[in-house]
């Protein structure tokens, strides 16, 4: 019997944060929007648009079907993935480090990062390329911007879930009515249009364009993101209230990704309506489309716009792969590091390959490096579908709420078009670089070896549980068995500290500290002087700010005094960090009590969290206040 730690909330800075539980169908539904338009900016990213261009400018409106059908399979793959998420409360990642050995979660976990980067990858490329076309910069120098937007999540993410959504909806309504105008623009044939969505393959060219749109459409990350993302909704647990929450997400999911299928049919049918109708059938690259966009409609603004939806595709789409590769790092090895961190790893596996492919072999590259980032993409899509579809079918852990066997079956078919056209589009793709690089030795030493044993993974995956069952684990605390807590008695708290920093927060601090030990216990005031002066000269130091802290430290030592309580004050000299546990260890207190500074997220880059610093250089409990 294989011992797990219990998991943390998926996203728990956020879980079980929005409620849901407003009376009527309009206001509740409000209530649950949000997830399903977070996970549609990954049908909408740049790596759909070459497909789109291509399939537009080649033939026509005639692939408008296939997109559809893709549309048709990821809203069934989306509603599995919110299903898990709302029934178990665990997401894909942890549903799978509950259920499988220790090595094939970390290769899952692994694969699993690889996508992000390569779906990252796509991304800064588009937004780079973007950023070229509307301001006439070199690509490399676009890479490098896409850097900064790293800052942009960790700001979003201090105002809570409804606020990043917003933000993600604002990016979305951009690319949407950018696309709207370039209809309008266009003037595209209705009676041409109609007929795309009639099931036709002219030639094999175009069912390979075809493979692409399905590959590029269900992205892997997605599936992990979403299962996450529908428990930032507090739901009522009852039978009724989960069905009702599936419900409700189902209804996100459609109106999310219809959306999307409208963005992604808007720019097939521009290719149509322009590249198509002029003669021009290898428009196939995102550049070219720029380019010629403005001579066939007439107006510069069909340039601009198509370039400013391209960068609110690559902003919206990069921020939620973000929060995909939090939660697959913490859901697969149950490791959470700083947001900021992760975000930094993240951009740094897309933009490494990029610069260093652009500055190698030129601008020409990026759409090949894009079609390269689907290609990663694809290789990974069964190791999310696979395990998803084995976990909502599971009569014993979602009960009654498994899904039924028509649902089964058409999941089972979905999976199976889209392994079986990704990985003949892998096989193809792995073709084309042994005959067109001459190194086919390389490709079979470095490349087949890794493409064969994902293959038996993948084997594994699908056979485990029907063979022998989802392996039943038993599922423990964090740090062991719940011990018994006995008679509740608390320590005695004789001595206290109290850091301070002469703002309104040392009010708060200080009432909080008197709360706990009453007039027996006797309190100390730490205060750090942060002056240049000080890091320099340490309690040498006599400048202006010194001397105003010290009267200000011997201000409240009087008042408590004054009040009856035993007060004493330090001054340390320095980086509060160090200082602070220094000064609080010599005194050896009970308990220190800390507020929340209220540094946003810029100054936290900079100058760090006292308060995290602290808490892992003291001994004893620490009571953070806030206002």
């Amino acid at each position: 019997m294989i011992r797990r730690k219990a998991h943390a909330a998926s996203l728990s800075e956020v879980h079980s944060s929005v409620n849901t539980g407003q009376e009527g169908f309009f206001r509740k539904l409000l209530a649950f929007s949000g997830p399903a338009f977070l996970v549609s900016v990954g049908y909408m990213d740049p790596g759909n648009w070459a497909t789109d261009i291509a399939g537009g400018s080649q033939y026509g409106y005639t692939l408008i079907w296939v997109l559809l059908m893709s549309n048709l399979i990821a809203l069934l793959l989306q509603s599995l993935s919110a299903r898990l998420g709302v029934v178990r409360g665990l997401d894909l990642a942890q549903a799978s480090r509950e259920s499988y050995p220790p090595a094939v979660n970390f290769s899952l976990w692994l694969l699993a990062e690889i996508a992000i980067a390569a779906c990252d990858l796509a991304e800064v490329l588009g937004m780079a390329i973007g950023l070229q076309l509307l301001f006439n910069i070199s690509l490399l120098t676009g890479v490098c911007i896409t850097v900064a937007d790293t800052f942009i999540l960790l700001i979003l993410q201090q105002y809570g879930i409804r606020k990043l959504e917003a933000f993600i909806l604002g990016l979305i309504s951009v690319i949407g009515l950018s696309f709207l105008a370039e209809m309008i623009l266009a003037k595209p044939l209705p009676g041409e249009l109609v007929k795309g969505f009639i099931p036709s393959l002219p030639d094999h060219t175009a069912l390979y364009i075809a493979i692409g749109i399905i590959g590029a459409t269900v992205m892997p990350h997605n599936l992990y993101l979403h299962s996450a993302l529908v428990q930032t909704r507090r739901i009522d647990k009852s039978v009724q209230g989960i069905k009702s929450a599936i419900r409700f997400n189902i209804i996100d999911s459609a109106v999310a990704l219809n959306l999307a299928f409208f963005v992604n049919a808007a720019i097939l049918i521009l290719a149509a309506s322009t590249f198509y109708k002029a003669g021009l059938f290898n428009i196939s690259e995102i550049k070219d489309a720029y380019h010629f966009l403005s001579p066939l409609l007439g107006t510069k603004w069909a340039s601009i716009l198509f370039a400013v939806a391209l960068i609110a595709a690559g902003q919206s789409s990069t921020i939620t792969g973000t929060l995909a590769g939090q939660i697959v790092m913490e859901g697969y090895l149950s490791l959470r590091i700083q947001p900021w961190l992760r975000r930094l790893l993240t951009r740094m596996l897309a933009i490494i390959p990029a610069f260093i492919t652009i500055s190698v072999l030129g601008e020409g590259s990026a759409g090949k490096l894009l079609v390269l980032s689907q290609v990663v993409l694809s290789l990974q899509l069964g190791f999310a579908i696979i395990p998803l579809i084995h976990f909502v079918s599971n009569k014993k852990k979602m009960g009654i709420h498994s899904i039924s066997f028509t649902t089964k079956t058409l999941a089972w078919l979905s999976a199976l078009v889209i392994i079986s056209l990704n990985v003949k589009l892998v096989a193809e793709t792995l073709s084309e670089w042994m005959s067109a690089s001459g190194k086919s030795l390389a490709v079979w030493l470095f490349v087949i070896p890794v493409v064969v044993v994902s293959g038996l993974l993948l084997i594994y995956i699908f056979l485990f549980p029907m063979l022998s069952g989802i392996i039943r684990r038993k599922v423990t605390l964090p740090h062991g068995m719940l011990p018994d807590i006995g008679t509740l008695s608390p320590p005695a708290c004789d001595k206290i500290a109290i850091a301070v920093d002469f703002s309104e927060m040392d009010a708060i601090s200080i009432a909080h500290a008197v709360a706990q030990g009453k007039k027996d216990a006797e309190y100390l005031l730490v205060h750090v002087v942060e002056t240049a002066g000080a890091f320099m000269m340490g309690n040498e130091i006599r400048d202006f700010e010194t001397e105003s802290d010290h009267e200000n430290m011997l201000k409240y030592a009087n008042q408590l005094q004054g009040m009856g309580y035993h007060a004493s004050f330090r001054l340390g000299y320095g980086n509060p960090k160090k200082v602070i546990p220094e000064i609080v260890n010599g005194f050896a207190p009970g308990l220190l009590v800390m507020g929340a500074h209220g540094h946003n997220t810029l100054k936290d880059l900079l100058f760090g969290t006292t308060i995290e610093a602290v808490r892992h250089k003291i001994k004893i409990p620490l009571l953070v206040v806030r206002k």
